[in-house]
């Protein structure tokens, strides 16, 4: 067989995991992508003024519609999953229905969560399809606090993840080709007698590992961005701009409703 050698910068469509504290503006950013359609499994873009499929509140429907997306042209440009965390919520009220227990606990010797990460890491393929076929995708989620300890030091320091379980996370962090913290960060002043006051916070992303928080990029991005759409980002989505695709947008809920009752 012959090999296939090519080099040079080859551009794609990119994976993108947001996440950050309650409120922060988290599906605002998303919303700024190019020609997003958000899968609003939360129900938390109501403010917003997005194309949207509502109604996806079980696991079958969602990787249908996540399905259903990939194989629709011109749909959109970005797909916005909103949020991982209430996704993995329907994934794990499907696996303990088709194991047929109470909870994902009641499988033993932790075997539900394995077949909560098996499970959830099929809807990840289902997204690497939507970048495949020319989509963005970025997933939402929720951040959680949890303490942690390095097992070479002493002590203990608190850190920021993405709320999901820990078979979840990791696998979701991996599919990634950045991961962006989103949280305040306190303006410190000096005052004319010389005391350190707390002016505010600024709403900023992360976009750098750091020892408290998850983040990554593969963009040469600064390790802090203002929380806004603006030129570090805008040049990773080159040529892409909203347009048609709300339009053909508008009857696409219909479609995936009607397949799944059919």
């Amino acid at each position: 067989m012959a090999l296939k050698i090519v080099s040079g910068i080859q551009t794609r469509p990119q994976k993108v995991v947001i996440y950050g504290v309650e409120g922060i503006g988290k599906s605002t950013l998303a919303s700024q992508f190019p020609a997003p359609l958000f899968i609003d499994v939360e129900g938390g873009t109501s403010q917003l003024d997005v194309p949207r499929i509502a109604n996806v509140n079980s696991w079958p429907i969602l990787m249908q519609t996540v399905e259903e997306v990939a194989n629709t042209d011109a749909i959109c440009q970005t797909l916005v999953l909103d949020t991982a965390d209430w996704a993995e919520r329907l994934c794990v009220e499907y696996v303990c229905q088709k194991l047929h227990v109470t909870g994902i606990e009641d499988v033993g010797y932790g075997k539900g969560y394995t077949y909560l990460q098996e499970e959830f890491s099929k809807l990840l393929d289902l997204c690497s399809n939507c970048v495949k076929r020319g989509k963005n995708v970025v997933i939402l989620a929720h951040a959680k606090m949890r303490k942690f300890e390095q097992p070479d030091e002493m002590g203990a320091y608190d850190r920021w993840e993405l709320k999901l379980s820990k078979q979840c996370a990791p696998i979701t962090k991996e599919w990634a080709d950045m991961v962006l913290f989103l949280n305040y960060k306190t303006i410190v002043t000096t005052t004319k007698d010389g005391k350190n006051k707390a002016s505010g916070n600024k709403r900023i992303i992360h976009t750098v590992h750091q020892a408290c928080w998850d983040a990554k990029n593969r963009h040469g991005l600064p390790e802090e961005l203002p929380l806004e759409w603006g030129e570090e980002l805008a040049r990773i989505f080159p040529g892409q701009e909203p347009s048609s695709v709300y339009r053909a947008a508008e009857t696409f809920d219909a479609t995936v409703q009607q397949k799944m009752t059919n």
